[in-house]
């Protein structure tokens, strides 16, 4: 039979993996940092549908470690950067990588 000591350490363990599992190593987010970066897109995503005069539909939005990458198409410059904007806006952005290309540029 074990002793209780040697349960006691292997649990420890055991805990010890199980939280490690959690935590952020290089180039990977924790389940906390992905939750956020998952609602982070979604502000955003909602913050262009509000926005006037912008066809949010073809701008897509990434949301790694707080940076948000639009990419996507715009009409002109005044609505790529009203994206920009709106975007900046939104709680738990940290920085914004604007990938934005105009489809008719005048």
């Amino acid at each position: 039979m074990a002793r209780p000591s040697i349960l006691q350490a292997l649990g420890a363990a055991m805990l010890s993996l199980a939280l490690a599992g959690c935590a952020a190593q290089d180039g990977h987010r924790s389940t906390g940092q992905y939750t956020d970066d998952v609602s982070t897109t979604a502000r955003v995503r909602e913050a262009l549908l509000k926005t006037p005069n912008l066809r949010s539909n073809t701008i897509q939005v990434e949301t790694y470690q707080g940076v948000v990458q639009l990419s996507g198409f715009a009409d002109n410059e005044d609505s790529a950067a009203s994206a920009v904007g709106a975007a900046r806006g939104v709680a738990g952005v940290k920085e914004i990588r604007n990938n934005i290309q105009i489809r008719n540029p005048q």
